[in-house]
């Protein structure tokens, strides 16, 4: 099987269950934005500093495949089985977050991405995530999307901002804070 069709030269697509779409559709902006932060996700576990985390970042890969596959999907598709987002899935999230939160110092100002590449593609992937979310969440507007996707997309973006938080820890590299500039009044 060839890799190209020539099918979306026209700048149309197809839904799992054969609804053309423009590439333009809101639908295939969130899926789109959820493969991009998959990308994203599959660079920070290649980052050495994520070695212990490799398990871990593949799941959420899993879940964004998972999320991904409920977005491209057509209402009438998903009376078929699709792979499932469980509430679980949320929960291990935050128990990450939560065992990150006991080992970084309490936040006290605004972080400003940075410090070490690592982190900096982590404050990226963080972005995309929050950038899916509102892609989601526009769709959700106009169509049904379960709301465990958002909900999961909205604690993955928290989590990733945790784990920022961890690799400049582990990296012995400086959080940097925000310090606002004030210019006095007259």
């Amino acid at each position: 099987m060839k890799i190209y069709t020539k099918t979306g030269d026209k700048g149309m697509t197809s839904l799992i269950g054969g609804t053309r779409l423009s590439k333009a559709h809101v639908r295939i902006e969130a899926y789109g934005t959820v493969d991009e932060l998959n990308s994203y996700i599959g660079l920070l576990r290649d980052q050495p500093v994520n070695e212990h985390r490799k398990d871990l970042l593949k799941e959420i890969q899993d879940r964004l495949f998972t999320i991904g596959s409920h977005l491209a999907s057509e209402a009438d598709q998903k009376k078929r089985p699709l792979p499932d987002l469980l509430d679980d899935d949320i929960r291990l999230l935050e128990s990450e977050m939560d065992r990150i939160d006991a080992l970084v110092p309490p936040l006290r100002a605004f972080v400003l991405p940075g410090g070490h590449a690592s982190v900096s593609f982590g404050h990226v992937a963080r972005t995309v995530c929050r950038r899916a979310e509102r892609a989601v969440i526009h769709l959700q507007q106009s169509e049904e999307v379960e709301s465990i996707v958002v909900r999961y997309l909205n604690r993955l973006s928290d989590y990733l901002f945790m784990l920022c938080r961890a690799m400049t820890a582990e990296l012995g590299s400086e959080e940097i804070t925000w310090q606002p500039r004030v210019s006095p009044k007259n």
